[in-house]
């Protein structure tokens, strides 16, 4: 197996499946402020995991200033050799002439000395040049650049080392001359819609490739590697799971199963988020974990309504058995929200995650492809055997039946549908709320409405319904009962 060389970035090393590949040099590019040098200090941080020596060199910015901006992102570089040669202010103040030979010709000599003593008297594991484009300028043509380039990273190799160095590519110095010459090349975009990272070069080994979410924060750099569900496979049987109410458990035919994809859709108030709450409530009891997702509702909203419907939300977040999460849609990338869910599933090992709702998902995505993401996500988390509730809401009280977004509802498992409809209560006239269910994949189920009461008790869920009609119109109505007691 290859020597891998972490970068104690975790969505990165991911990337890389495991980290750089030992004694080879890796091309680091991107604009002003894309985090090139933030990436290499996190490489160099991460050699005192490992008990490893380790060298930056640099030829733009001061020792003190790139000691500074590590402590600010709380990344420990104490144990850092640096090679400081940036120009200094004598540079500026003295007046140097050159009367026979280049600048180049003079300056390369000396600068070559002092890396070539550095290097053979530490013998670092790990180096990070910034920017290996500063050497154009000691080269005479880009003939000599090139050349230059390639024995200096061969001798660093040589030496045992692992290169990672940076270029200051622009339209009038391109760097596509050191992407052949390297043996791995990362892109670092920062866009109007987001940073992003990239690689699309990295010999001798797979890597995941196309864009990957990325961000730059108090505590440096973070990367969340695009979701691909088929990476992900386990093995599990789909027992039904009970919601703890018979009559809603009747008409699921048992309940929805584990490893199922399962949309809950209706308006506003008809109770979509308290249903999905009911199975928690009864996963909790099986001593399953459950982790809720909501892009609009406060936490303490959710669990006050809980309390008012005798599901002990707060109880459940004491014992770990349920975690109630407020999200801020323009908060989170879509690769960075499905890392928060993939890290509550792998490190908390939630059975159960419900995203409330679709829509607050979809601003998340800034304009990105709802289809594609939602996609990768839940079908990463049925894969694991995880039972995944998305709630879907409509857009009116009252009106037609309305489905979920068009291209979505090929991901439903089960479909369960809530509406409103108007039923004589004696002689007078009432709204009230009903569920049915669209399909179910793996079972049958009933094909009615079942009444549906939110009381103070909990949910009560009452026997199918007759003299139903206009069950897909504007408002589903019960047939008003004649003096004899049958429907008219």
């Amino acid at each position: 197996m290859q020597d891998r060389l972490p970068t104690s970035i975790r969505g990165l090393d991911e990337i890389l499946q495991g980290g750089f590949i030992a004694n080879r040099a890796y091309l680091v590019r991107g604009g002003p402020g894309s985090g090139k040098t933030t990436l290499g200090l996190h490489f160099l941080a991460a050699a005192a995991q490992h008990q490893e020596s380790s060298l930056f060199i640099s030829l733009g910015e001061t020792t003190a200033q790139i000691q500074d901006n590590a402590s600010r992102i709380g990344l420990d570089i104490g144990h850092v050799e640096f090679l400081d040669l940036s120009p200094t202010s004598d540079v500026f103040t003295e007046i140097q002439a050159y009367d026979i030979f280049s600048p180049a010709e003079v300056e390369r000599e000396p600068t070559t000395q002092r890396i070539m003593e550095k290097i053979q008297t530490l013998h670092p594991r790990r180096v990070f040049l910034d920017a290996m484009t500063q050497f154009r300028y000691l080269a005479t043509d880009p003939f000599q650049f090139r050349k230059q380039v390639l024995a200096f990273l061969r001798f660093l190799t040589e030496q045992g080392a692992t290169v990672l160095f940076t270029s200051e590519s622009s339209p009038e110095a391109p760097d596509e001359d050191l992407q052949f010459m390297s043996d791995g090349v990362i892109h670092l975009e920062n866009l109007v819609k987001g940073r992003s990272l990239r690689v699309s070069k990295f010999r001798g080994s797979g890597f995941r490739d196309g864009y990957h979410s990325m961000q730059l924060s108090h505590t440096g750099m973070e990367v969340f590697p695009r979701l691909l569900p088929e990476a992900y496979k386990q093995e599990f049987t789909p027992e039904p799971m009970s919601s703890g109410i018979p009559e809603l458990d009747e008409l699921l035919h048992g309940g929805i199963e584990r490893g199922t994809i399962t949309f809950i859709n209706g308006p506003s108030g008809v109770g979509k988020t308290t249903i999905s709450l009911q199975f928690m409530k009864e996963a909790a009891g099986r001593g399953d974990r459950s982790v809720v997702y909501s892009f609009e509702e406060e936490v303490e909203i959710i669990l006050r309504r809980c309390e008012s419907v005798s599901i002990p939300a707060r109880a459940m977040i004491e014992r770990d058995m349920l975690s109630l999460v407020k999200v801020e849609p323009l908060r989170f990338s879509p690769d960075a929200f499905a890392d928060l869910v993939r890290q509550e599933v792998e490190e908390q090992n939630a059975k159960i995650v419900m995203i409330d709702s679709i829509s607050g998902y979809q601003l998340a995505l800034r304009g990105e492809d709802l289809v594609g993401h939602l996609h990768a996500l839940c079908k990463y988390l049925a894969n694991v055997g995880v039972t995944v509730i998305l709630v879907n809401e409509t857009a009116n009280f009252a009106g037609e039946f309305q489905g979920t977004r068009a291209g979505i509802t090929y991901l439903a498992d089960n479909f369960i549908y809530m509406r409103y409809l108007e039923r004589y209560v004696g002689s007078q006239l009432e709204v009230r709320k009903a569920i049915g269910v669209l399909k179910k994949r793996l079972s049958d189920f009933e094909k009615t409405l079942r009444e549906l009461q939110i009381t103070r008790y909990g949910l009560k869920v009452g026997q199918p319904m007759s003299g139903l009609r206009g069950i897909f119109s504007d408002m589903p109505q019960v047939s008003r009962p004649s003096e004899n007691g049958s429907n008219v």
